[in-house]
C-alpha cells in the first residue's frame, strides 16, 4: 500500500436538492441536516445526508446558488424510532466551500466486525458485503457497510473478524421496496463501494 488511508475522511463535491433543516441539538449546539446529490461517471446520481453545526450554515445563499465542497467524515446511528431505515449514514461536515466538478470519495480504516459475505448477483459478478467498525473518539465507533466487486470482493471475503481494513471508494444510495405486513414502502440504502481494499 504506497498511501497513508485516512482513519475516516469523506470528501464530496454536489448539488444541495433541499434547503437545511433543524436536525437535532448536542451539548447546547444545533445541527441541522441537508442532502447533497452528486453523480458517477455512469451519470447515476447518489443522494446523501450532510449534517453540520447551525454555525457553519452560511449567510450568503451558498447553499443555493452552485455546488458546494463538503469535507468531514462518515457516521452512523441506529434508527430506534421504528420509522425509516435501521441504520443510518451521514456525512458530518467539517468544512464547506464553494464546489466545483462532482466528487464523492471516503477514505476508512476500520476492523471487520461481522464475516464477510461473498456472493454472486444475478449478471453473475463476486460481491462482498463487510461491516467496518470505524473509531471515533470518546470510545465510540462507527458501523460502516462496505461492498466490494470481482477480485476486491474475493481477497475482502478472506478477511477474518477482527482483521483490520483500508478502504478506499464512495458512499453510495441506493432505493429498495420492504415488505412490512403486506405493504410496501420505500426505503433508501447506503454503503461504501470500495475502490481499492486493503488488509493490513
Amino acid at each position: 500500500m504506497d498511501e497513508v488511508f485516512a482513519t475516516n475522511r469523506a470528501e464530496l463535491c454536489g448539488i444541495v436538492t433541499a434547503a437545511p433543516r433543524y436536525s437535532h441539538e448536542s451539548r447546547g449546539i444545533r445541527f441541522y441536516t441537508f442532502p447533497l446529490q452528486t453523480r458517477r461517471l455512469s451519470g447515476t446520481a447518489d443522494t446523501v445526508n450532510i449534517v453540520l453545526r447551525e454555525s457553519m450554515l452560511p449567510d450568503d445563499g451558498l447553499l443555493e446558488d452552485g455546488p458546494v465542497r463538503i469535507t468531514g467524515e462518515l457516521r452512523s446511528f441506529n434508527n430506534k424510532s421504528g420509522v425509516g431505515n435501521r441504520l443510518v449514514l451521514t456525512i458530518f461536515a467539517r468544512e464547506l466551500a464553494p464546489g466545483g466538478e462532482d466528487e464523492n470519495r471516503i477514505s476508512l480504516t476500520g476492523t471487520v466486525c461481522k464475516e464477510p459475505t461473498l456472493r454472486v448477483t444475478p449478471m453473475g459478478r463476486e460481491i462482498c458485503d463487510v461491516i467496518l467498525a470505524v473509531a471515533r473518539r470518546y470510545r465510540r465507533s462507527d458501523y460502516i457497510p462496505v461492498i466490494a466487486w470481482g477480485q476486491q470482493a474475493r481477497d475482502t471475503a478472506q478477511a477474518a473478524v477482527g482483521a483490520q481494513l483500508a478502504v478506499r471508494g464512495r458512499l453510495q444510495s441506493r432505493a429498495y421496496t420492504k415488505v412490512i405486513d403486506g405493504e410496501s414502502f420505500q426505503r433508501q440504502a447506503f454503503e461504501v463501494s470500495a475502490a481499492d481494499v486493503f488488509i493490513l
